[in-house]
Protein backbone atom coordinates (compact mmCIF):
# COMPACT_ATOMS: atom_id res chain seq x y z
CA UNK A 1 0.00 0.00 0.00
CA UNK A 2 1.14 3.45 -1.05
CA UNK A 3 1.19 6.64 1.14
CA UNK A 4 -1.61 8.80 0.46
CA UNK A 5 -0.46 12.47 -0.49
CA UNK A 6 -0.17 13.45 3.42
CA UNK A 7 3.51 14.12 3.63
CA UNK A 8 4.00 13.13 7.20
CA UNK A 9 2.18 9.44 7.86
CA UNK A 10 1.79 9.21 11.59
CA UNK A 11 2.48 5.70 11.59
CA UNK A 12 4.66 2.65 8.84
CA UNK A 13 5.64 -1.06 9.20
CA UNK A 14 9.48 0.41 8.71
CA UNK A 15 11.04 3.70 9.34
CA UNK A 16 14.61 4.16 8.00
CA UNK A 17 16.43 6.74 9.51
CA UNK A 18 18.62 8.16 7.09
CA UNK A 19 18.09 8.77 3.05
CA UNK A 20 22.10 8.00 2.09
CA UNK A 21 23.36 5.09 0.20
CA UNK A 22 22.41 2.30 3.36
CA UNK A 23 18.67 3.69 4.04
CA UNK A 24 17.95 4.03 0.04
CA UNK A 25 18.96 0.78 -1.10
CA UNK A 26 17.58 -0.93 2.29
CA UNK A 27 14.07 1.00 1.22
CA UNK A 28 14.24 -0.41 -2.16
CA UNK A 29 15.01 -4.05 -1.07
CA UNK A 30 12.14 -3.91 1.49
CA UNK A 31 9.60 -2.68 -1.18
CA UNK A 32 10.90 -5.13 -3.81
CA UNK A 33 10.45 -8.43 -1.28
CA UNK A 34 6.99 -6.72 0.23
CA UNK A 35 5.30 -4.66 -2.51
CA UNK A 36 2.52 -3.28 0.30
CA UNK A 37 4.99 -2.30 3.26
CA UNK A 38 4.89 1.19 4.06
CA UNK A 39 7.83 2.31 4.10
CA UNK A 40 9.22 5.72 5.57
CA UNK A 41 12.47 7.35 5.27
CA UNK A 42 14.06 10.80 7.24
CA UNK A 43 17.21 12.46 5.59
CA UNK A 44 18.57 15.41 7.38
CA UNK A 45 20.39 16.30 4.65
CA UNK A 46 18.57 18.66 1.75
CA UNK A 47 17.85 16.18 -1.62
CA UNK A 48 19.07 16.45 -4.66
CA UNK A 49 22.72 16.20 -3.10
CA UNK A 50 25.82 17.89 -4.88
CA UNK A 51 27.26 15.75 -7.53
CA UNK A 52 30.68 14.47 -6.60
CA UNK A 53 29.23 14.12 -3.21
CA UNK A 54 31.80 14.49 -0.08
CA UNK A 55 31.12 10.78 0.97
CA UNK A 56 33.47 7.81 1.37
CA UNK A 57 32.29 4.73 -0.45
CA UNK A 58 32.93 5.36 -3.91
CA UNK A 59 34.84 2.66 -5.26
CA UNK A 60 32.56 -1.21 -5.37
CA UNK A 61 33.55 -4.48 -5.25
CA UNK A 62 32.02 -7.17 -6.25
CA UNK A 63 29.68 -8.13 -3.89
CA UNK A 64 28.08 -4.38 -3.88
CA UNK A 65 27.93 -4.49 -7.25
CA UNK A 66 25.94 -7.29 -7.60
CA UNK A 67 24.07 -6.19 -5.11
CA UNK A 68 23.26 -2.95 -7.00
CA UNK A 69 23.07 -4.27 -10.00
CA UNK A 70 21.21 -7.77 -9.63
CA UNK A 71 20.02 -7.92 -6.54
CA UNK A 72 17.97 -4.37 -6.26
CA UNK A 73 17.90 -4.38 -10.33
CA UNK A 74 19.68 -1.28 -10.95
CA UNK A 75 22.10 -2.26 -13.92
CA UNK A 76 21.07 0.04 -16.54
CA UNK A 77 21.45 3.29 -14.10
CA UNK A 78 25.15 1.52 -13.34
CA UNK A 79 26.07 1.27 -17.03
CA UNK A 80 24.66 4.06 -18.41
CA UNK A 81 25.84 6.68 -15.60
CA UNK A 82 28.68 5.05 -13.28
CA UNK A 83 32.28 4.10 -14.36
CA UNK A 84 32.89 0.72 -15.11
CA UNK A 85 35.88 -0.19 -12.61
CA UNK A 86 39.48 -1.81 -14.07
CA UNK A 87 39.89 -3.23 -11.36
CA UNK A 88 42.40 -2.67 -8.29
CA UNK A 89 45.75 -1.52 -9.51
CA UNK A 90 48.77 -0.56 -7.29
CA UNK A 91 52.13 1.41 -7.38
CA UNK A 92 54.84 0.55 -5.40
CA UNK A 93 55.96 3.98 -6.09
CA UNK A 94 56.72 5.73 -2.93
CA UNK A 95 58.96 8.91 -3.52
CA UNK A 96 59.23 8.38 -7.38
CA UNK A 97 58.25 9.58 -9.91
CA UNK A 98 59.10 7.48 -12.70
CA UNK A 99 56.34 5.43 -12.06
CA UNK A 100 56.57 3.12 -15.10
CA UNK A 101 59.84 1.86 -13.59
CA UNK A 102 58.47 0.51 -10.48
CA UNK A 103 56.39 -2.65 -9.51
CA UNK A 104 52.69 -2.56 -10.66
CA UNK A 105 49.99 -5.04 -9.63
CA UNK A 106 46.61 -5.33 -11.23
CA UNK A 107 45.11 -6.65 -14.42
CA UNK A 108 46.15 -6.18 -18.16
CA UNK A 109 42.15 -6.87 -18.79
CA UNK A 110 39.11 -6.81 -17.24
CA UNK A 111 38.16 -9.84 -15.41
CA UNK A 112 34.66 -11.19 -15.74
CA UNK A 113 32.73 -9.76 -12.85
CA UNK A 114 32.00 -6.64 -13.39
CA UNK A 115 32.41 -3.60 -10.64
CA UNK A 116 31.58 0.20 -10.60
CA UNK A 117 33.35 3.67 -9.51
CA UNK A 118 30.22 5.33 -7.93
CA UNK A 119 29.84 9.26 -7.89
CA UNK A 120 27.51 9.14 -4.68
CA UNK A 121 26.17 12.21 -5.35
CA UNK A 122 24.38 10.55 -8.91
CA UNK A 123 24.21 7.42 -7.36
CA UNK A 124 21.99 8.53 -4.18
CA UNK A 125 19.79 11.44 -6.15
CA UNK A 126 18.68 8.25 -8.88
CA UNK A 127 17.68 6.57 -5.58
CA UNK A 128 16.15 9.36 -4.15
CA UNK A 129 14.21 9.19 -7.15
CA UNK A 130 13.40 5.66 -7.26
CA UNK A 131 12.51 5.07 -4.09
CA UNK A 132 9.41 7.46 -4.70
CA UNK A 133 8.58 5.80 -7.76
CA UNK A 134 8.24 2.57 -5.99
CA UNK A 135 6.15 3.84 -3.21
CA UNK A 136 8.65 4.92 -0.42
CA UNK A 137 7.40 7.73 1.54
CA UNK A 138 10.89 10.24 1.69
CA UNK A 139 11.04 13.15 3.08
CA UNK A 140 14.41 14.70 3.19
CA UNK A 141 15.40 17.77 5.39
CA UNK A 142 13.81 15.96 8.04
CA UNK A 143 15.43 15.97 12.05
CA UNK A 144 15.00 13.17 14.62
CA UNK A 145 14.61 14.60 17.78
CA UNK A 146 13.57 11.69 19.85
CA UNK A 147 13.48 7.97 19.81
CA UNK A 148 11.08 6.04 21.76
CA UNK A 149 11.75 2.08 21.37
CA UNK A 150 9.11 -0.33 22.35
CA UNK A 151 9.75 -3.35 24.57
CA UNK A 152 10.06 -6.71 23.16
CA UNK A 153 6.26 -8.39 23.44
CA UNK A 154 5.85 -11.34 25.62
CA UNK A 155 5.11 -14.67 24.41
CA UNK A 156 1.64 -14.19 21.98
CA UNK A 157 1.58 -10.43 23.14
CA UNK A 158 1.25 -8.32 20.04
CA UNK A 159 4.06 -5.92 19.38
CA UNK A 160 3.83 -2.16 20.30
CA UNK A 161 5.11 0.36 17.88
CA UNK A 162 8.07 2.38 18.30
CA UNK A 163 7.75 6.37 18.45
CA UNK A 164 9.58 8.51 16.56
CA UNK A 165 9.17 12.79 16.77
CA UNK A 166 10.79 14.20 14.10
CA UNK A 167 10.38 18.14 12.40
CA UNK A 168 10.25 18.86 9.25
CA UNK A 169 9.78 22.55 7.11
CA UNK A 170 9.15 24.09 10.77
CA UNK A 171 6.66 21.51 12.08
CA UNK A 172 6.76 18.42 14.71
CA UNK A 173 5.43 15.22 13.17
CA UNK A 174 5.37 11.78 15.28
CA UNK A 175 4.87 8.33 13.51
CA UNK A 176 4.55 5.14 15.45
CA UNK A 177 6.44 2.10 13.93
CA UNK A 178 6.96 -1.49 13.74
CA UNK A 179 10.36 -1.38 12.73
CA UNK A 180 13.01 1.14 13.48
CA UNK A 181 16.03 0.80 10.71
CA UNK A 182 18.92 3.05 11.60
CA UNK A 183 20.84 3.86 8.62
CA UNK A 184 21.90 7.24 9.92
CA UNK A 185 25.72 7.15 9.20
CA UNK A 186 28.07 8.00 11.89
CA UNK A 187 25.40 9.75 13.39
CA UNK A 188 24.65 6.28 14.73
CA UNK A 189 21.01 7.73 16.57
CA UNK A 190 20.32 4.46 17.73
CA UNK A 191 23.92 3.18 18.58
CA UNK A 192 25.05 6.03 20.84
CA UNK A 193 20.69 6.13 22.50
CA UNK A 194 21.65 2.58 23.34
CA UNK A 195 25.35 2.59 23.70
CA UNK A 196 26.33 0.10 21.13
CA UNK A 197 29.92 1.62 20.45
CA UNK A 198 32.73 -1.24 19.88
CA UNK A 199 36.08 0.34 19.39
CA UNK A 200 38.55 -2.03 17.37
CA UNK A 201 42.11 -2.45 17.38
CA UNK A 202 42.60 -0.82 13.86
CA UNK A 203 43.45 2.76 14.05
CA UNK A 204 43.73 4.46 10.96
CA UNK A 205 43.02 7.98 9.51
CA UNK A 206 41.87 9.51 6.14
CA UNK A 207 41.98 12.42 4.17
CA UNK A 208 40.02 13.26 1.27
CA UNK A 209 39.63 15.74 -1.77
CA UNK A 210 38.12 15.88 -4.79
CA UNK A 211 39.97 17.33 -7.89
CA UNK A 212 37.42 18.70 -10.83
CA UNK A 213 38.80 17.23 -14.41
CA UNK A 214 40.49 13.53 -14.92
CA UNK A 215 44.01 12.03 -13.79
CA UNK A 216 45.02 9.97 -16.49
CA UNK A 217 48.14 7.70 -14.87
CA UNK A 218 48.54 6.33 -18.34
CA UNK A 219 49.77 10.38 -18.89
CA UNK A 220 52.39 9.89 -16.78
CA UNK A 221 54.69 7.91 -19.00
CA UNK A 222 55.53 8.17 -23.05
CA UNK A 223 57.16 4.45 -22.53
CA UNK A 224 55.19 2.74 -25.17
CA UNK A 225 55.85 -0.85 -23.11
CA UNK A 226 54.73 0.26 -20.23
CA UNK A 227 51.33 1.72 -22.02
CA UNK A 228 50.96 -1.77 -23.53
CA UNK A 229 50.73 -3.31 -20.65
CA UNK A 230 46.57 -3.15 -20.21
CA UNK A 231 44.42 -3.73 -22.73
CA UNK A 232 42.34 -1.40 -22.97
CA UNK A 233 44.86 0.94 -21.67
CA UNK A 234 42.50 2.56 -19.08
CA UNK A 235 44.35 2.49 -15.69
CA UNK A 236 42.78 5.83 -14.81
CA UNK A 237 39.02 3.82 -14.60
CA UNK A 238 40.71 1.51 -11.90
CA UNK A 239 40.65 2.51 -8.16
CA UNK A 240 44.35 3.36 -8.31
CA UNK A 241 46.90 2.61 -5.28
CA UNK A 242 50.19 4.44 -5.05
CA UNK A 243 51.52 2.86 -1.81
CA UNK A 244 53.95 3.37 0.78
CA UNK A 245 54.77 2.61 4.52
CA UNK A 246 52.38 2.84 6.37
CA UNK A 247 49.76 4.32 4.13
CA UNK A 248 48.10 4.13 0.49
CA UNK A 249 46.73 7.32 -1.67
CA UNK A 250 43.60 6.24 -3.81
CA UNK A 251 42.54 7.67 -7.23
CA UNK A 252 39.27 7.06 -8.01
CA UNK A 253 37.23 8.47 -11.13
CA UNK A 254 33.87 10.11 -10.44
CA UNK A 255 31.58 9.78 -13.55
CA UNK A 256 30.63 13.48 -13.03
CA UNK A 257 34.17 14.68 -13.67
CA UNK A 258 35.47 15.01 -10.93
CA UNK A 259 38.76 12.88 -9.46
CA UNK A 260 38.69 11.56 -6.32
CA UNK A 261 41.85 11.39 -4.12
CA UNK A 262 42.41 10.47 -0.49
CA UNK A 263 45.06 9.20 1.64
CA UNK A 264 44.90 6.53 4.13
CA UNK A 265 47.52 5.88 6.94
CA UNK A 266 48.76 4.43 9.98
CA UNK A 267 48.80 7.05 13.16
CA UNK A 268 52.04 5.27 14.24
CA UNK A 269 53.66 6.03 11.04
CA UNK A 270 52.15 9.39 9.86
CA UNK A 271 50.13 11.36 12.13
CA UNK A 272 47.10 12.88 11.32
CA UNK A 273 48.55 16.06 11.55
CA UNK A 274 50.78 16.01 8.81
CA UNK A 275 48.04 16.21 6.27
CA UNK A 276 44.83 17.51 7.82
CA UNK A 277 45.15 20.52 5.48
CA UNK A 278 44.70 20.46 1.59
CA UNK A 279 47.92 22.80 2.32
CA UNK A 280 49.19 20.20 4.32
CA UNK A 281 48.33 16.85 2.37
CA UNK A 282 50.41 18.74 -0.83
CA UNK A 283 53.37 18.75 1.06
CA UNK A 284 53.10 15.17 2.49
CA UNK A 285 52.29 14.52 -1.31
CA UNK A 286 55.74 15.99 -2.46
CA UNK A 287 57.73 13.75 -0.50
CA UNK A 288 55.87 10.54 -0.74
CA UNK A 289 54.26 10.70 -3.75
CA UNK A 290 55.83 13.30 -5.98
CA UNK A 291 54.28 12.54 -9.25
CA UNK A 292 51.04 12.77 -7.86
CA UNK A 293 52.05 16.18 -6.46
CA UNK A 294 53.02 17.20 -9.72
CA UNK A 295 50.00 16.60 -11.23
CA UNK A 296 47.68 18.02 -8.10
CA UNK A 297 49.89 21.35 -7.70
CA UNK A 298 49.52 22.80 -11.31
CA UNK A 299 45.29 22.28 -10.84
CA UNK A 300 44.61 23.40 -7.30
CA UNK A 301 42.21 25.91 -8.40
CA UNK A 302 40.13 22.86 -9.05
CA UNK A 303 39.92 21.69 -5.96
CA UNK A 304 35.79 21.12 -4.69
CA UNK A 305 36.21 19.83 -1.48
CA UNK A 306 38.46 18.71 1.72
CA UNK A 307 37.87 16.18 4.76
CA UNK A 308 39.80 13.91 7.22
CA UNK A 309 38.75 11.28 9.87
CA UNK A 310 40.38 10.48 13.00
CA UNK A 311 40.03 7.02 13.86
CA UNK A 312 37.37 5.70 11.29
CA UNK A 313 36.85 2.46 11.86
CA UNK A 314 34.80 1.16 14.78
CA UNK A 315 32.29 -2.31 15.51
CA UNK A 316 29.17 -2.13 17.35
CA UNK A 317 27.73 -4.54 19.81
CA UNK A 318 24.26 -5.25 18.28
CA UNK A 319 22.97 -5.17 15.10
CA UNK A 320 19.66 -6.90 14.89
CA UNK A 321 17.09 -7.28 17.85
CA UNK A 322 14.45 -8.94 18.67
CA UNK A 323 12.89 -5.70 19.84
CA UNK A 324 12.53 -4.44 16.03
CA UNK A 325 15.18 -2.57 15.73
CA UNK A 326 18.54 -2.75 13.42
CA UNK A 327 21.38 -0.94 12.05
CA UNK A 328 22.78 -0.90 8.85
CA UNK A 329 25.67 0.70 7.07
CA UNK A 330 28.09 3.32 9.05
CA UNK A 331 25.61 3.42 11.79
CA UNK A 332 26.90 -0.10 12.23
CA UNK A 333 30.41 -0.90 11.90
CA UNK A 334 32.82 0.11 9.41
CA UNK A 335 36.53 -1.35 8.21
CA UNK A 336 38.56 0.25 6.04
CA UNK A 337 37.86 1.88 2.96
CA UNK A 338 40.82 -0.25 1.64
CA UNK A 339 39.72 -3.18 -0.46
CA UNK A 340 35.93 -0.95 -0.13
CA UNK A 341 34.16 -2.98 1.97
CA UNK A 342 31.66 -0.37 2.94
CA UNK A 343 29.12 -1.41 0.21
CA UNK A 344 29.66 -5.18 0.61
CA UNK A 345 28.45 -4.58 4.30
CA UNK A 346 25.87 -2.56 3.74
CA UNK A 347 24.91 -5.60 0.79
CA UNK A 348 24.74 -7.96 3.51
CA UNK A 349 23.20 -5.93 6.48
CA UNK A 350 19.98 -5.03 4.38
CA UNK A 351 19.56 -8.65 3.31
CA UNK A 352 19.70 -9.75 6.82
CA UNK A 353 17.31 -6.90 7.39
CA UNK A 354 14.73 -6.93 4.66
CA UNK A 355 14.59 -10.85 5.74
CA UNK A 356 13.91 -10.50 9.16
CA UNK A 357 11.29 -7.88 8.69
CA UNK A 358 9.44 -9.81 5.74
CA UNK A 359 9.66 -13.08 7.80
CA UNK A 360 7.87 -11.09 11.07
CA UNK A 361 5.39 -9.36 8.26
CA UNK A 362 4.72 -12.37 6.83
CA UNK A 363 4.07 -14.10 10.39
CA UNK A 364 6.65 -16.13 10.26
CA UNK A 365 9.20 -17.07 13.00
CA UNK A 366 12.13 -14.62 12.84
CA UNK A 367 13.81 -14.04 16.56
CA UNK A 368 16.02 -17.02 16.12
CA UNK A 369 16.84 -15.92 12.79
CA UNK A 370 18.17 -12.66 14.13
CA UNK A 371 20.22 -13.91 16.88
CA UNK A 372 21.92 -16.44 14.24
CA UNK A 373 22.11 -13.27 11.56
CA UNK A 374 24.01 -11.45 14.19
CA UNK A 375 26.76 -13.77 15.12
CA UNK A 376 27.01 -14.50 11.14
CA UNK A 377 27.39 -10.57 10.44
CA UNK A 378 29.79 -10.32 13.42
CA UNK A 379 31.84 -13.17 12.58
CA UNK A 380 31.90 -11.29 8.61
CA UNK A 381 33.33 -8.17 9.81
CA UNK A 382 36.21 -9.73 12.37
CA UNK A 383 37.49 -12.13 10.03
CA UNK A 384 37.53 -8.91 7.54
CA UNK A 385 38.79 -7.12 9.76
CA UNK A 386 42.45 -9.07 10.24
CA UNK A 387 43.11 -8.13 6.53
CA UNK A 388 43.75 -4.53 8.19
CA UNK A 389 45.16 -4.97 11.82
CA UNK A 390 48.89 -4.18 11.85
CA UNK A 391 49.08 -4.85 8.14
CA UNK A 392 49.48 -0.90 6.85
CA UNK A 393 53.67 -1.40 7.45
CA UNK A 394 53.28 -4.29 4.07
CA UNK A 395 51.89 -1.47 1.84
CA UNK A 396 55.49 -1.10 1.02
CA UNK A 397 56.55 -4.10 0.17
CA UNK A 398 56.89 -4.93 -3.61
CA UNK A 399 57.42 -8.51 -3.06
CA UNK A 400 54.75 -9.10 0.03
CA UNK A 401 51.97 -7.15 -0.59
CA UNK A 402 51.66 -8.47 -3.84
CA UNK A 403 50.50 -12.34 -2.47
CA UNK A 404 48.46 -10.33 0.29
CA UNK A 405 46.76 -8.97 -2.09
CA UNK A 406 46.41 -12.27 -4.23
CA UNK A 407 45.62 -14.42 -0.64
CA UNK A 408 42.96 -11.55 0.64
CA UNK A 409 40.92 -11.58 -3.41
CA UNK A 410 41.18 -15.38 -2.75
CA UNK A 411 39.40 -15.37 0.15
CA UNK A 412 37.01 -13.30 -0.03
CA UNK A 413 36.05 -14.37 -4.00
CA UNK A 414 36.52 -18.16 -2.57
CA UNK A 415 34.26 -17.98 0.20
CA UNK A 416 32.13 -14.58 1.20
CA UNK A 417 31.43 -13.49 -2.15
CA UNK A 418 30.25 -17.15 -3.20
CA UNK A 419 27.37 -17.31 -0.43
CA UNK A 420 26.80 -13.92 -1.58
CA UNK A 421 26.05 -14.25 -4.99
CA UNK A 422 24.65 -17.88 -4.63
CA UNK A 423 21.95 -16.28 -2.53
CA UNK A 424 23.27 -18.20 0.87
CA UNK A 425 23.18 -15.51 2.92
CA UNK A 426 20.24 -16.52 4.97
CA UNK A 427 20.17 -19.77 4.35
CA UNK A 428 21.05 -21.16 7.76
CA UNK A 429 20.64 -24.58 7.03
CA UNK A 430 23.69 -24.31 4.54
CA UNK A 431 25.41 -22.20 6.61
CA UNK A 432 25.26 -24.81 9.71
CA UNK A 433 26.34 -27.46 7.21
CA UNK A 434 29.63 -25.28 6.40
CA UNK A 435 30.35 -24.26 9.63
CA UNK A 436 33.62 -26.16 9.94
CA UNK A 437 34.71 -25.09 6.47
CA UNK A 438 33.85 -21.44 7.44
CA UNK A 439 35.53 -21.77 10.68
CA UNK A 440 38.70 -23.20 9.31
CA UNK A 441 39.02 -20.47 6.41
CA UNK A 442 38.85 -17.83 9.15
CA UNK A 443 41.73 -19.63 10.82
CA UNK A 444 43.44 -20.22 7.74
CA UNK A 445 43.26 -16.40 7.38
CA UNK A 446 44.23 -15.16 10.61
CA UNK A 447 47.42 -17.64 10.38
CA UNK A 448 48.18 -15.57 6.34
CA UNK A 449 48.00 -12.45 7.60
CA UNK A 450 50.78 -13.30 10.65
CA UNK A 451 53.00 -15.09 8.47
CA UNK A 452 52.50 -12.47 6.02
CA UNK A 453 53.73 -9.60 8.65
CA UNK A 454 56.71 -11.74 9.84
CA UNK A 455 57.79 -12.18 6.06
CA UNK A 456 57.75 -8.72 5.12
CA UNK A 457 59.67 -8.09 8.63
CA UNK A 458 62.54 -9.96 6.35
CA UNK A 459 61.52 -9.12 3.02
CA UNK A 460 64.41 -7.69 0.73
CA UNK A 461 61.38 -5.45 -1.12
CA UNK A 462 62.80 -5.70 -4.38
CA UNK A 463 60.82 -3.16 -6.72
CA UNK A 464 61.83 -4.16 -10.39
CA UNK A 465 60.20 -2.48 -13.30
CA UNK A 466 57.75 -5.09 -13.56
CA UNK A 467 53.93 -5.71 -14.20
CA UNK A 468 52.58 -8.48 -11.78
CA UNK A 469 49.51 -9.26 -14.28
CA UNK A 470 46.75 -10.89 -12.23
CA UNK A 471 45.09 -11.91 -15.29
CA UNK A 472 47.74 -13.90 -16.10
CA UNK A 473 46.86 -16.51 -12.80
CA UNK A 474 44.04 -18.91 -14.52
CA UNK A 475 42.77 -20.29 -11.24
CA UNK A 476 42.20 -16.67 -10.32
CA UNK A 477 40.40 -15.58 -13.32
CA UNK A 478 38.76 -18.37 -12.81
CA UNK A 479 37.76 -18.06 -9.27
CA UNK A 480 36.38 -14.64 -10.14
CA UNK A 481 34.81 -15.99 -13.19
CA UNK A 482 32.64 -18.59 -10.97
CA UNK A 483 30.94 -15.63 -8.98
CA UNK A 484 28.62 -15.51 -12.78
CA UNK A 485 28.17 -19.01 -12.46
CA UNK A 486 23.97 -20.12 -12.13
CA UNK A 487 22.61 -20.97 -9.02
CA UNK A 488 24.35 -24.06 -7.56
CA UNK A 489 21.90 -27.30 -5.82
CA UNK A 490 22.66 -26.95 -2.02
CA UNK A 491 25.21 -30.23 -2.33
CA UNK A 492 26.95 -28.57 -5.19
CA UNK A 493 27.08 -25.51 -3.35
CA UNK A 494 28.60 -27.42 0.10
CA UNK A 495 31.09 -29.00 -2.60
CA UNK A 496 31.99 -25.36 -3.88
CA UNK A 497 33.08 -23.94 -0.84
CA UNK A 498 35.08 -26.93 0.25
CA UNK A 499 37.10 -26.87 -2.90
CA UNK A 500 37.79 -22.89 -1.55
CA UNK A 501 39.60 -24.52 1.67
CA UNK A 502 41.45 -26.71 -0.07
CA UNK A 503 42.55 -23.85 -2.95
CA UNK A 504 43.34 -21.55 0.81
CA UNK A 505 45.32 -24.02 2.45
CA UNK A 506 47.39 -25.11 -0.63
CA UNK A 507 47.72 -21.07 -1.03
CA UNK A 508 49.21 -20.38 2.27
CA UNK A 509 51.87 -24.00 1.70
CA UNK A 510 52.73 -22.23 -1.39
CA UNK A 511 53.20 -18.58 0.08
CA UNK A 512 55.25 -20.46 2.91
CA UNK A 513 57.59 -22.23 0.41
CA UNK A 514 58.36 -19.12 -1.71
CA UNK A 515 58.99 -17.15 1.76
CA UNK A 516 61.07 -20.03 3.06
CA UNK A 517 63.08 -19.93 -0.18
CA UNK A 518 64.61 -16.57 0.25
CA UNK A 519 64.33 -16.27 3.90
CA UNK A 520 65.08 -19.89 5.91
CA UNK A 521 64.84 -17.85 8.95
CA UNK A 522 61.05 -17.69 8.67
CA UNK A 523 61.01 -21.25 9.22
CA UNK A 524 61.34 -20.70 13.14
CA UNK A 525 59.22 -22.16 16.03
CA UNK A 526 56.89 -19.40 15.68
CA UNK A 527 56.23 -19.81 12.39
CA UNK A 528 55.68 -23.25 12.38
CA UNK A 529 53.04 -22.89 15.11
CA UNK A 530 51.52 -20.26 13.16
CA UNK A 531 51.56 -22.64 9.60
CA UNK A 532 50.50 -25.46 12.33
CA UNK A 533 47.39 -24.14 13.64
CA UNK A 534 45.69 -23.39 9.84
CA UNK A 535 47.11 -26.57 8.19
CA UNK A 536 46.74 -29.35 10.86
CA UNK A 537 47.14 -32.09 8.32
CA UNK A 538 49.23 -32.27 5.43
CA UNK A 539 45.94 -34.18 3.71
CA UNK A 540 46.39 -34.76 -0.14
CA UNK A 541 45.32 -31.38 -2.04
CA UNK A 542 45.06 -31.09 -5.91
CA UNK A 543 45.61 -27.44 -5.33
CA UNK A 544 48.83 -28.21 -4.04
CA UNK A 545 50.21 -29.18 -7.90
CA UNK A 546 48.92 -26.01 -9.04
CA UNK A 547 51.28 -23.17 -9.21
CA UNK A 548 49.57 -20.57 -7.81
CA UNK A 549 51.30 -17.52 -7.42
CA UNK A 550 53.52 -18.46 -10.72
CA UNK A 551 52.61 -15.27 -12.70
CA UNK A 552 52.64 -16.25 -16.14
CA UNK A 553 55.41 -14.90 -18.33
CA UNK A 554 55.75 -12.03 -16.08
CA UNK A 555 57.46 -14.37 -13.76
CA UNK A 556 57.22 -14.92 -9.61
CA UNK A 557 57.58 -11.44 -7.31
CA UNK A 558 60.59 -13.28 -5.78
CA UNK A 559 62.61 -14.36 -8.85
CA UNK A 560 63.42 -10.88 -11.14
CA UNK A 561 64.68 -11.54 -14.41
CA UNK A 562 67.99 -10.70 -15.51
CA UNK A 563 66.92 -7.19 -16.98
CA UNK A 564 65.16 -6.82 -13.94
CA UNK A 565 68.16 -7.12 -11.52
CA UNK A 566 70.32 -5.26 -14.13
CA UNK A 567 67.74 -2.24 -13.46
CA UNK A 568 68.01 -2.73 -9.78
CA UNK A 569 71.58 -2.64 -9.50
CA UNK A 570 71.21 0.35 -12.09
CA UNK A 571 68.63 2.19 -9.66
CA UNK A 572 68.48 0.57 -6.09
CA UNK A 573 65.58 3.04 -5.16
Amino acid sequence: MEFDSDPAPDNCDALILGGGLAGLTLALQLRQRLPQLRVLVLERKPHPVPLAAHKVGESSVEIGAHYFSHVLGLKSHLQASQLKKFGFRFFFSEGRRDIDRVTELGASSYLQVPSYQIDRGVFENFLGEEVRRRGVCFIDQAVVRTLQLAPAPEAGEAPRPHQVTWEHAGRQHTTSARWVLDASGRAGLLKRQLGLAAPNAHEAHAVWFRIQGRIDVDDWSRDAAWLSRCDPPHRWQSTNHLVGAGYWVWLIPLSSGAHSIGIVADPRIHPLESMNTFEKAMAWLQQFQPRLFDELDKRSDSLLDFAFFRRFSYGCKQLFSIQRWALTGEAGVFLDPFYSPGSDFIAMGNTYITELVSRDMEGERWTAQAIVYEQLMQSFYDNTLTLYVDQYPLFADPEVMPVKVVWDYTYYWGVLAQIFFQDRLTDLGVMAQLRHELSHCASLNRAAQDFLRRWSQVSARRNPARMLDQSTLPWFAELNASLNDARLSQGDFVARLRRSTQQLRALLRQMAALAHRDHPELDDTAVRDILAQALPHQDPNPWDHVPMLAWGALRSPLTPSAQDSKTLAEDPA
